[in-house]
């Protein structure tokens, strides 16, 4: 059954909001020395300076799929996104909210907090898996089938053939 009209925020709340309230919740119990053994503050320096860098990235990242390729005339639309970032990143904008969150819980520099990345790529996945790519495939059919086996999910980089 094909989809007449994508929703304009999609998935996209529910993943953001919930993995920035889990990181701040983890970071306030790393800052109140519940989590004491985790702290590696021999890397701290290493580990702000990467954050940063997550961070910073995170934002260009978002500010390439939302402003630079205009997602949201795309789904107004009803056009399947496939320039700019999106040529590199099927989901940039959930890229750059983990980035923004991972680059907080670096800068941190508490051990424990670097489990929660590979929770936030299971939830993601999980939730895009069950939600925006069955939307699109429902709307698009082959078209986004072609271009899901070009372009990752999650992680930028090169198209592949």
């Amino acid at each position: 059954m094909k989809k007449d009209k994508l929703p304009l925020y999609g998935a996209g709340p529910i993943y953001g909001i919930g993995i920035s309230a889990i990181s701040i919740l983890f970071m306030i119990l790393s800052k109140q020395n519940f989590m004491k053994s985790g702290d590696i503050s021999k890397l701290k320096i290493l580990f702000v300076i990467l954050g940063i860098i997550l961070i910073i990235g995170g934002i260009a990242i978002w500010v390439a799929a939302v402003v630079l390729a205009k997602i949201d005339d795309g789904i107004k639309t009803n056009t399947l996104v496939t320039h700019g970032i999106y040529t590199y990143c099927r989901n940039p904008i959930y890229t750059a909210i983990t980035f923004v969150n991972i680059g907080a819980l670096l800068m941190m520099h508490n051990f424990w907090l670097l489990i929660l990345p590979f929770c936030y790529w299971a939830f993601m996945t999980v939730l895009l898996k069950h939600t925006e790519e069955k939307w699109l495939y429902d709307m698009f059919g082959e078209e986004y089938k072609d271009y899901c086996k070009r372009v990752n999910r999650c992680i930028p980089w090169r198209k592949r053939n």
